[in-house]
This record gives structure tokens, sequence and C-alpha cells, in this order.
């Protein structure tokens, strides 16, 4: 007997032996998975033997994991999952397979590529959103990248060439909670943080039709915001070096990174690498990197005007 074998009869042995295990141990959350479980091997046509077989667990343990008893572990749901050829996130639950539909759409959607998938992201937004773009959209251009890019910079000084209102985003946010960024953090969490994040969006496309935005490095962790953001603006990626971001944010007069210098360029780096293809999706992308304000700027400009002849208004 294998080393899982013998803790799979050892959990159940436990759940049998002691009195009202079994009801303590169900758990709304492992009887959902239990469900979820024995749905899919319904819909499969599999008996739970040739599951249990082709999973490689015992089929008293797989009992158990269908009928919320049995706490299993990712590596044994990981086997269950293959047995029943469906992902893990299927098996616990992902909302995504929840319905036929959900599941064939996310069909048509695996395997393609991300031009692909960004072609049928823009005609699923055009379907949902009545047919019709956003005609403002290319007069609105918001400034995306993290901290140190550039965009309080340069925003205020394309705005100005743009002859268009600058608007900083994270004042907005400001203004509709009544207290700082920090303070919204600390005192409501970043749940919160993210609502008043959308609203201040959703405000400020509803008031200009053409203004020049500087957005939050983490609005793109949001993909509600993020859409909302790519259906309504013309985004403009501020790229720039993990060192020159730390720079300038030192420059600016925030030295609380140099409290953990390395552990803050480590983070820096992780988080730029997380949200470059966030990022990516941007209609331009300015490298500001190694460049002095005025060249990034004749840049920035360039490319926005040209991006705004290119589209009717």
């Amino acid at each position: 007997m294998t080393e899982q074998e013998d803790a799979e009869t050892a959990l159940s042995t436990r759940a049998d032996n002691m009195p009202g295990a079994a009801e303590e141990a169900k758990n709304p959350l492992l009887v959902a998975l239990g469900e979820r479980v024995r749905n899919l091997r319904a819909q499969r046509g599999l008996t739970r033997k040739a599951v249990a077989v082709a999973a490689d667990v015992s089929e008293r343990h797989l009992a158990n994991l269908e009928y919320g008893t049995g706490n299993a572990s990712i590596l044994v749901l990981q086997q269950v999952a293959g047995a029943l050829h469906c992902s893990l996130a299927e098996l616990v639950g992902d909302f995504t397979t929840r319905s036929p539909e959900w599941l064939l759409i996310r069909e048509l959607l695996e395997h393609r590529s991300e031009p692909e998938l960004r072609r049928a992201r823009l005609a699923l937004n055009e379907l949902l959103s009545g047919g019709g773009s956003d005609t403002a959209r290319h007069r609105r251009i918001a400034l995306i990248g993290l901290r140190g890019a550039g965009k309080s910079t340069l925003g205020p000084l394309l705005a100005r060439d743009l002859d268009v209102p600058f608007i900083e985003l994270s004042r907005e946010i400001e203004t509709l909670a009544g207290c700082s960024v920090r303070e919204i953090h600390d005192l409501y969490g970043t749940t919160a943080y993210r609502r008043y994040e959308r609203r201040a969006l959703e405000e400020t496309v509803q008031i200009h039709s053409e203004v020049v935005i500087a957005t939050p490095g983490g609005i793109v962790s949001d993909p509600a915001t993020f859409n909302e953001l790519l259906a309504h603006c013309t985004t403009v990626w501020l790229r720039a070096a993990p060192e020159e971001h730390m720079g300038r944010v030192l420059a600016q007069g925030d030295m609380r990174p140099m409290a953990a210098s390395k552990e803050a360029m480590d983070d820096l780096r992780r988080i730029l690498e997380g949200r470059a293809a966030f990022y990516s999706k941007a209609d331009l992308t300015i490298d500001t990197s190694g460049s002095s304000l005025e060249d990034s700027l004749q840049q920035l400009r360039a490319g926005v005007r040209k991006l705004m002849t290119a589209r009717p208004g």
C-alpha cells in the first residue's frame, strides 16, 4: 500500500470511527465541491470506480470527497480533475463553468493567440454595448503605467498641447472618498478603493469628452475597471526601466523605498513583470527610459496626435 493510500485509509477510518465526525466534517465548501465532482462524473458517464482508477486514488477516498466528508489535498484534486477531463478551476467552482454557455464560450477562446483574443474581446464589447463604440474614445487620452513613469509630469504638458483638461484620477478618488488614498486602504481596504477608482473613472468619462487622464498604476489590476478604461479612452503606456521608476519616486521626495532598497527593487520588478501583459494592451507605448522630459513629451505628443487623426471623431 502506498503512503497516499495509507493516508486515505486513515482519513476514512477516522471519519467512520469518530462519533459525529462525518457531520462535523460537512463544511459547506466541501459539500459543494463533492456535488461538483458527482455532477462532472455523471456528465461524463463515468462510474466512481473508473474515476478512482484513472485518478489513482482509492474508491473510498473518492466517495468521501463526493459526500463532503473528505478534505482532499490539492494534488488529489488535480488527479481527480485529470480523471474527469476538466480543469482544476472547473472542479473547485470557477464561475466560467456555471452554465453551458460559459463553457461553450470558453472552449471557443481556449488556445487562441493574444491577437485573436483581443479581436474577440473588442467584438464582444461592441456587441454587449449595443453595437456602437464610444465616439469620443480617441479624444480621451489615458496614461497608464507604474508610479514614476512620468504620467503626472507629462500629462499636464500633453493636455496643454491638446488644449484639453488634465485629470489626476487619484485626486478624483480622494475627492469621492473624502480622504487620502492611503487612508482609503488603511480604513476600508483594497476592495473599497477599487470601487472608488471605478466610480471616479466612470464620472470622468461621463463629464469629459476631451481630456488627458493620469491613472493610478494599479488600475489594470481590476479587469472591470480596465475594460471600462479601454472602452472609453485611448490608452498610452508610459514605460520605463525599474531603476528609473525607483529613481523618479525617490526624486519626488518619497524615501520609503530606501527602508529596504533591495526588497523594494525586487518587488518593483515583480510588479512590473506581473502588470506588463496588461499595460501592453494600450493603444500606444512610449518608453521614457533614458529620455529627457522634452524628448519624452515629443514622442508622446507625436504618437497621440497620430492616433487622434487616424480615427474619425
